[in-house]
């Protein structure tokens, strides 16, 4: 039987359709075979310098790109911070559609958020979200705007324990990948709060994609989300990621209003790491 669990998760108020995406496409694969083996590799997924390139593709039209990289291993005193950030950006050639977003997280070991900033480009300008966490207030301080500096809005939001971002929940799902729970991840979304059920139900199989010449050897999981992001994304949606100790995200699907979208890993940089053969 599985485990409910709840946690929380801060998304940014100007970029919040694009960090709620995000929150999602950091959530996503397919998998229907084999259960995974006992024997599961333990959790190396914050690396100083990895580098995650993903292509976003709607049937046979390329939409966009999000990088996510891991920038800098912080240690302080007893404790080690992780400083990680994402870039998404529509491509040029795509009518209709011109996204660039960047989001930022200091991610503690335990793979919890303490400070979180998300960016989105409106016309000439950028929107902002920045977040800091105080656990020991059970506190987020809020402020949104424009051009970084200028501060349209403060905010303080209760929390009840270790919190996630739009960011961070990209690198705890990883964490989570074998954990066999069905868990319950609170999302504040525009100012309201909103959930993405989660199964890591822990099965496995071989994941063919257009950027990697073999199979890969992936284990999947499941959700729902109950809002709308990028792109129409909300609903049902599959993930899988690697299987092994990296749990690198290898490709995802996602309903949206006309099919759905896949985002696939298209090109990495992790010292000693390729996908594992399936």
């Amino acid at each position: 039987m599985h485990h409910f669990q709840k946690i929380s998760c801060i998304v940014g108020n100007g970029s919040a359709s694009l960090c709620a995406a995000v929150v999602l496409f950091l959530l996503l694969l397919v998998a229907n075979e084999s259960r995974c083996q006992t024997n599961i590799p333990p959790s190396k997924v914050l690396v100083e310098g990895e580098e995650l390139v993903y292509n976003v593709r709607y049937g046979f039209i390329d939409l966009g790109q999000v990088k996510i990289k891991t920038i800098k291993k912080v240690s302080t005193g007893n404790s080690v911070s992780y400083r990680t950030i994402a870039y998404i950006d529509s491509y040029k050639k795509i009518p209709f559609v011109n996204l660039h977003a960047v989001f930022e997280s200091t991610i503690d070991s335990m793979v919890f958020s303490h400070y979180f900033v998300g960016k989105s480009k409106d016309g000439d300008n950028w929107d902002f979200g920045r977040y800091t966490f105080d656990y020991g207030k059970k506190r987020v301080y809020m402020e949104a705007g424009r051009q970084d500096t200028i501060v349209q809005k403060r905010d303080t939001l209760m929390i009840d324990g270790s919190t996630q971002d739009g960011l961070s929940l990209f690198f705890y799902a990883r964490d989570q990948l074998y954990s066999g729970k069905k868990q319950n991840i609170t999302a504040v979304v525009k100012e309201k709060k909103v959930n993405t059920i989660i199964d890591f139900y822990n099965k496995r199989k071989a994941a063919e994609i257009d950027f990697i010449e073999y199979p890969v050897d992936v284990v999947g999981f499941e959700g729902t989300a109950e809002f709308t992001g990028i792109f129409g994304l909300t609903g049902d949606f599959e993930g899988w990621f690697s299987n092994d100790e990296a749990r690198v995200p290898i490709v995802a699907k996602m309903k949206v209003i006309l099919g759905s979208v896949t985002i696939e890993l298209m090109e990495w940089k992790r010292a000693g790491w390729k996908p594992p053969r399936g």
